[in-house]
């Protein structure tokens, strides 16, 4: 069975809570646990002494109560630490002192606390603390032990795409990410799917050459692209889609011949879009990309005279056509509003790309109490799998499939998650040898075998394949439990049987 069929079958949700919206989207998420895996406040940052800042008081209400009741159906709570201090990162990643006491500093913290890990989020690092993020990342798993270590990054895609048509760039392909690194001590790694901008010139061009409006928050066409050149690397049972909630609004301007050029204004939740359509009779259109969207020229609400088209008043692209008429007639230019957002629609296309890509699920930026409502009904019907607590957190009573015997031999395949006597007997044979033992002491260890499958077995399954040459950093099944390695361990469980 490959590995990213088995993400399949245990598909995740995750979303973010931003601190800045704490009470709106606590509110908005304590209804609706039943359909997440987990949560992540968006809380922490780096000081400039490189130690931890709590933007959202996570010891205060009402991060308590949503924190209690995640853990009573099972949702694993991993707060986020953002930077995207470039200079900052660089400091504290490259200072070993500095680096190792930010490493103690947030496995203490996630033990305080009670998390069930931490999300790692340094975006726009320079690429010369790649090596230096991989040995934070190496430190921070050896010490969070059977916790769970989420990285969360930018996207890539393959270099002939990014810089179609124009001359590479001195320094193009030194990224600030080993995704190799990242791989490795990773047990989820979210890819920033939105915010996609021009950074696809290839899809820019075809659109371009259309004459076609093309600037979406992210397209699941160029999603597909990233999520296929990034798994080369990164396996895709790890990989979490991003999705946004929020939207664009751009000033653009039209040249002669459907030419355009896009200026980010600022985001916007979809509440804001709705009532600005309203005022100018607009009727938002949905793109190929399965966003929503439409056009205006300020100041014109409640007429069409002023655009000099015969399109119908009410269709999204009226102000874009008037101003690409203008244009050209004049050998010109216009200016356009253009807004565009996801809604649920947008979001069930992800899910639908995810499933389909093999991946292990996504991750919603964000939730505040501003995205379309009707997300929570898409969210609800995805299959999300809860109950993947850390061993040493009480895990919730999950049903096992008959297949899952209490010691006979292992029948299914077994992966990061999974729940079941079969993950008891499977540890018990990891524990037979120091080799390959899932602890050397406490939950998980010989004779406190657990019927859960965390990121300490996942190591110790890793390490199994390696003695016996059964996979490698890489390979696909790495770290999961397939035909092969069911095969060696049931060889081994007869011979203790005996």
């Amino acid at each position: 069975m490959p590995q990213h069929a088995a993400a399949a079958t245990q598909f995740e949700v995750t979303g973010w809570i931003p601190f800045w919206r704490a009470a709106t989207g606590t509110v908005d998420v304590l209804p609706h646990l039943d359909s997440v895996t987990e949560i992540n406040p968006f809380v922490y940052t780096l000081k400039q002494d490189g130690t931890l800042f709590d933007n959202g008081a996570m010891d205060q209400e009402p991060w308590l109560t949503l924190m209690a009741e995640a853990k009573k159906k099972g949702v694993r709570v991993i707060p986020t630490v953002m930077s995207g201090d470039r200079a900052l990162m660089q400091k504290v990643l490259s200072n070993t002192r500095m680096r190792i006491a930010l490493e103690d500093e947030i496995a203490a913290l996630v033990l305080a606390k009670g998390y069930d890990g931490v999300d790692i989020d340094f975006e726009h690092k320079y690429a010369e603390s790649r090596d230096f993020f991989s040995t934070f990342l190496k430190g921070l798993d050896m010490r969070l032990a059977d916790k769970w270590l989420m990285c969360t990054i930018e996207t890539r895609i393959p270099m002939e795409d990014q810089y179609f048509g124009v001359t590479v760039p001195t320094g193009a392909g030194e990224y600030s990410n080993d995704l190799s690194a990242i791989n490795t001590y990773c047990d989820r790694v979210r890819l920033m799917a939105y915010d996609q901008q021009g950074i696809d010139r290839k899809l820019q061009a075809e659109h371009d050459a259309r004459g076609e409006l093309y600037a979406p928050v992210g397209d699941p066409v160029w999603i597909e692209k990233v999520v296929n050149h990034m798994s080369k690397e990164i396996a895709r049972d790890k990989i979490l889609i991003g999705i946004p909630t929020y939207g664009y609004e751009y000033e653009v301007t039209a040249y002669s011949g459907n030419e355009y050029i896009y200026d980010i204004l600022w985001t916007f939740n979809p509440g804001w879009a709705l009532p600005i359509a309203a005022e100018y009779g607009l009727t938002p259109s949905r793109a190929a990309t399965s966003e929503l969207f439409f056009t205006y020229i300020p100041g014109t609400a409640g007429t069409t005279a002023a655009f000099g088209v015969g399109a119908n008043p009410s269709t999204a692209l009226l102000a874009s056509a008037a101003a690409s008429q203008f244009a050209t007639a004049n050998n010109s230019n216009m200016k356009f509003r253009m807004m565009v957002w996801p809604d649920a629609q947008s979001v069930q296309a992800r899910i639908d790309l995810a499933k389909r890509l093999g991946v292990r699920g996504v991750s919603v930026f964000k939730f505040d109490g501003g995205q379309d409502p009707a997300i929570w009904g898409v969210l609800a019907s995805a299959g999300a799998v809860r109950g993947s607590l850390s061993p040493s957190a009480s895990a919730p009573q999950v049903s096992v499939p008959s297949s899952s015997g209490t010691s006979g031999a292992l029948s299914r395949g077994l992966d990061l998650g999974a729940l079941g006597e079969d993950v008891r007997t499977l540890q018990q044979i990891l524990n037979t040898s120091a080799d390959t033992r899932v602890a050397a002491s406490g939950v998980g260890s010989s004779g406190s075998e657990t019927t859960y499958f965390g990121p300490a077995t996942s190591r110790a399954v890793k390490k199994f394949q390696e003695k016996y040459g059964l996979a490698k950093t890489g390979d696909a099944g790495y770290g999961y439990v397939g035909p092969r390695t069911r095969a060696k361990l049931n060889e081994l469980l007869t011979s203790l049987h005996q």
